[in-house]
C-alpha cells in the first residue's frame, strides 16, 4: 500500500484561501480589525499592538520595524496618535495610509460606527490599489461590514435615544464623537489622553457635577489604572463601570472571541443602564 506523507493529508489553509496573500501592517486593533474585515483571505495583518497594550506608548521591537518596511501597505491613524509607527512609516518605500481625517483633534474617530465606516471604505480602496486582482473580494466583504456597522448605528441611535440622563463621565475623553453622534455630553477625568494627570481642581469640579446631574456612573477602563476614576466615584458615592474605548482587547477579550461588534454593543448596554434610557 502506498504510503502518503502527512503533510500531503492535512491542510491548514482556510477553504478558499488565496495562494499568496499581501502582507498588511496595521498599528492597533480598530484599523487591524477594520483591514481583516475587508481583506479577508487575500491579506495577512499584523496587529503592531499586543494584546492588553496602550497604544499611545507602543514602542517597536526591530522584528516589526522590519514588518513596517516590508508590508505591501501599513495602515495608522496618523497625526502622532502612535509616534514610533509614524516614525518607522517614514522610511517605507511603498505606501503609508493615514486614517484620521485632517483637522480632527480628536483621534478616538473609531468609536463613532459612522466614522469607522470611513475608514472602512478608505481600506477597500487602498487595498484595491495594491492588490486589484482583489477588487471584487474586497468590495464584497466591505459591503458586509458596512451593513454591519449601519445596524450597530441604529442600535446606538435608537438605544440611547429615550434616556433620563445624557452626561457620562469617563476616565479620559475618548468618547467625545460617540457622544456627539448620539445627543450625549462627555466629561472626561483625563484630557484626550489617558496618561494626563486631572487636579484637586478638577476632581472637585467632576464631584460636583455628578451629584448635581445625578450621574450614576464613572466609567473606567481596561487598560488605564482605575485610580483616580475610582477615587472620583467614591468621593461622589457612585458606582465604576469599565467601558472600553477599543484602542486593544485583553487576552481574556480575545479568547472570549470578542471583536469590535461584541465590545460596542457591550458598551451600548453599559452606557443605556448608567443613563436610565428606556
Amino acid at each position: 500500500m502506498l504510503a502518503i506523507p502527512l503533510a500531503l493529508l492535512v491542510s491548514t489553509a482556510p477553504v478558499g484561501a488565496a495562494t499568496s496573500r499581501a502582507s498588511v501592517v496595521a498599528s492597533f486593533y480598530p484599523i487591524a480589525w477594520a483591514v481583516q474585515q475587508v481583506g479577508g483571505n487575500r491579506v495577512a495583518v499584523t496587529n503592531l499592538t499586543p494584546a492588553g497594550a496602550e497604544p499611545h506608548d507602543l514602542e517597536l521591537t526591530p522584528d516589526q520595524i522590519d514588518e513596517v518596511l516590508d508590508a505591501k501597505v501599513v495602515f495608522d491613524l496618523g497625526r502622532g496618535f502612535q509616534p514610533a509607527v509614524e516614525q518607522s512609516a517614514e522610511q517605507r518605500d511603498g505606501p503609508t495610509v493615514q486614517l484620521l481625517p485632517r483637522g480632527t483633534t480628536d483621534p478616538h474617530v473609531w468609536l463613532d460606527p459612522v466614522r469607522m465606516a470611513a475608514i472602512v471604505r478608505t481600506v477597500q480602496r487602498e487595498l484595491t490599489k495594491v492588490d486589484p486582482k482583489g477588487r471584487a473580494v474586497y468590495a464584497r466583504n466591505a459591503d458586509r461590514v458596512l451593513g454591519d456597522l449601519d445596524g450597530l448605528n441604529t442600535r446606538f441611535r435608537d438605544g440611547l435615544a429615550h434616556c433620563e440622563r445624557n452626561v457620562i463621565v469617563t476616565a479620559h475623553e475618548a468618547f467625545g464623537h460617540l457622544a456627539r453622534r448620539y445627543g450625549l455630553r462627555q466629561e472626561g477625568v483625563a484630557g484626550l489622553s489617558p496618561d494626563a494627570e486631572p487636579d484637586a481642581q478638577r476632581i472637585g469640579q467632576l464631584t460636583d457635577l455628578v451629584k448635581r446631574l445625578g450621574v450614576t456612573t464613572v466609567f473606567t477602563e481596561e487598560l488605564v489604572s482605575p485610580r483616580i476614576a475610582t477615587t472620583l466615584a467614591r468621593e461622589a458615592g457612585v458606582r465604576t463601570e469599565t467601558l472600553n474605548p477599543l484602542e486593544g482587547l485583553t487576552e481574556r477579550e480575545q479568547r472570549r472571541g470578542d471583536d469590535y461588534l461584541s465590545v460596542m454593543d457591550t458598551n451600548l448596554t453599559k452606557l443605556q443602564a448608567a443613563l436610565g434610557c428606556s
